[in-house]
């Protein structure tokens, strides 16, 4: 089994009307409609990610 933390975000807002940059980063965290949820490493990129669309995103 994996030894790394994971970390579950939940898409909660809508990205549109956002920056082109921020929807960029919903779908690099492999977030594609409202309300799906990702399982994600956690990585200091990961974190940086979801600090920046943290006004978007519910963290589980």
């Amino acid at each position: 089994m994996s030894t790394q933390n994971m970390i579950k975000v939940k898409l909660v807002r809508s990205p549109i009307g956002c920056k082109v940059s921020h929807r960029a980063t919903v779908r690099g965290l492999g977030l594609r409609k409202m309300n799906s949820v990702s399982e994600l490493q956690d990585t200091p990129a990961v974190r940086g990610m979801i600090n920046k669309i943290s006004y978007l995103l519910q963290v589980l």
